[in-house]
């Protein structure tokens, strides 16, 4: 699909449409706060048995 066969109107009825109400909102848990620092430790366990430094990681993009 070219952006020429686009029919303009009917993006503008699909606008009108949107409302912020159907967003979903989630929150997260603390059992899930908990499972992402335990896979942050695992990570970093590996890097570390790895023989890889901080840096090295972080270049490799194994760590942000």
């Amino acid at each position: 699909m070219s952006i020429n066969s686009i029919d303009h109107g009917e993006i503008t009825d699909m606008k009108g449409k949107y409302d912020l109400a159907d967003e979903v909102v989630t929150n997260i848990t603390e059992c899930q706060k908990k499972a992402a620092a335990r896979r942050r430790i695992e990570a970093m366990r590996e890097i570390r048995e790895s023989g890889l430094t901080l840096e090295e990681a972080k270049d490799l993009g194994l760590i942000h």
